[in-house]
């Protein structure tokens, strides 16, 4: 299928016709008043899409408004039932949909049909459904306090709505990350403005109608297109009707949200900068380290925030894996994302392709000892103009290196050696960031012990990205504040009461 196929498959917005983003407001699409807009281009091969409208501070007013409306007024005098069953209702439309999802998010990303269809869009419309789930089947505490009088009070917690919540969402995983955000801000009575990253701005202009398909109260999902400072994302930090702000992205980026999110002392939960570790040892199955280091490293290009680039193998099997990834990252297939035998798409644009040969440059110029990659491949036809990099794989750099210390974001990573646990340890530890690391072992008791000293949010043991979705998930130290997932969500999307009653 060609770009101008897959064009033709993605037609968001108020005309069907077009292929240009909108904002949605209130339940209807509009291309605002600003008269900005930007062009959306494919990573495939750089052709245009179509364009973007920018929003101002009219915009994110309109948006907030009617979000605070809503809360206000329908959404908020829905019952718990009558919401989750309306949330079921946008997952299972999601899947009615899939083809258009699926088409609009690998036009954005340029990312294989095969990874999308396994991971993106179903995980996307679970989110919805997972969450509505939660809500219904998640108590609070009681307790019986004994008086002074020798009497009784009766104390038992009531969740409530935090309100208008602003999320900020990412081009890596563009409708999975945003929903997972909004599944739950939704369940819990609350309502949202979206601001989708510029990059990937068609998947959730596309929610907008499956919520006015399936009936949701207009002003309860609201999307707002722009950049960050002195656009939309910086207007709709500071607004003062914006009660939580959820962001998943850059740590520096998180760290001026925050500075705005203390204007009126609004809560955030973030989700931040990783350069997460494996710690691969010698009485790994190699097979399982091997074919788990590879997703982890390259999947998705390498742009996941839980992905590993920096690979710690124990010596006695260290020439024996490095060998061997190598050979899995050469046997990757890059090409168009409907190309069933495509495992690996362009970089989300030509910007980031720029940033990430930077740090291929760098690693060189830092003394790093290239085992594959390093440059741009040479693609075909309309593809050599597309944000291509390769996977690739150094070894022989020193800690202090920028290289290792750096986030990179691309399908990359160093080995190196390690003699001991607790040097092992040692090195996946010597990192401001605490995302996430994977251990791979099949001494039990040692997978135990190293996953208990790590200083991460998650970590995984030979296994990688595999999620139940009602377990707590974030990052420790500079990758993140708070934790998503199950009742840890609740935690962020409601303010809880404490009603005591005396007898």
């Amino acid at each position: 299928m060609s770009v101008q196929a897959l064009h033709k498959q993605a037609q968001i917005g108020v005309d069907s016709a077009r292929r240009d983003a909108a904002h949605f407001i209130n339940g209807a699409f509009t291309q605002g008043s600003t008269g900005k807009s930007w062009e959306n281009r494919s990573p495939l091969d750089n052709s245009l899409i179509g364009r973007v409208p920018e929003g101002g501070k009219a915009e994110i007013d309109a948006a907030v408004r009617a979000a605070k409306a809503a809360l206000e007024g329908p959404w908020g005098n829905l019952t718990i039932p009558q919401r989750t069953d309306l949330l079921a209702a946008v997952a299972d439309e999601i899947n009615n949909r899939f083809d258009d999802f699926l088409a609009a998010e690998c036009l954005d990303t340029g990312k294989p049909y095969g990874l999308a269809s396994h991971i993106d869009i179903p995980r996307g419309a679970a989110n919805f459904k997972m969450f509505a789930e939660t809500v219904k089947n998640i108590s609070t505490e009681t307790f019986i306090l004994e008086t002074p009088d020798g009497k009784n009070a009766v104390n038992y917690g009531l969740r409530r709505p935090k309100g208008v919540i602003a999320v900020i969402s990412p081009w890596n995983l563009p409708l999975l990350l945003m929903t997972w955000k909004v599944g739950p801000a939704l369940a819990c009575g609350n309502t949202v403005v979206v601001k989708p990253s510029e990059e990937t701005p068609l998947t959730a202009t596309l929610l907008g109608e499956v919520m006015n398909k399936v009936g949701v109260p207009k002003g309860v999902y609201n999307v707002v297109h722009g950049l960050g400072p002195n656009s939309a994302g910086e207007f709709l930090t500071q607004h003062p009707l914006i009660n939580g702000i959820t962001f998943t992205g850059e740590t520096r980026t998180g760290e001026a949200i925050m500075k705005q999110a203390a204007l009126g002392v609004r809560q955030v939960s973030f989700e931040l900068g990783g350069k997460n570790p494996a710690l691969v040892f010698a009485d790994c199955d190699l097979d399982k380290a091997v074919e788990g280091t590879m997703r982890s490293a390259f999947a998705n290009c390498g742009q996941v925030c839980l992905g590993t680039e920096r690979v710690y193998v124990e010596r006695p099997i260290f020439d024996a894996f490095v060998a061997r990834l190598k050979a899995a990252a050469e046997a990757l297939t890059l090409g168009r994302p409907e190309d069933s035998c495509t495992n690996l798409g362009p970089l989300i644009s030509q910007e980031h392709r720029s940033k990430v040969l930077s740090y291929y440059k760098l690693a060189m110029d830092e003394g790093a000892t290239l085992v594959t990659g390093g440059g741009v491949p040479d693609m075909p036809g309309e593809l050599k103009d597309g944000a291509w990099v390769q996977p690739t794989i150094w070894t022989g750099l020193k800690d202090d290196a920028r290289v290792v210390n750096e986030e990179i974001f691309g399908p990359c990573c160093h080995i190196r050696p390690f003699d001991t646990e607790e040097e092992a340890v040692k090195l996946a530890n010597s990192t401001p960031y605490g995302l996430a690391a994977a251990v791979w072992t099949e001494n039990v008791s040692r997978a135990h012990r190293v996953a208990a000293k790590l200083d991460v949010g998650i970590c995984w043991v030979n296994s990688w990205f595999l999620r139940d979705l009602r377990t707590a998930f974030g990052g420790a130290k500079q990758s993140g504040i708070g934790r998503e997932g199950g009742v840890h969500s609740l935690e962020f999307y409601t303010e809880l009461t404490n009603v005591c009653v005396k007898l």
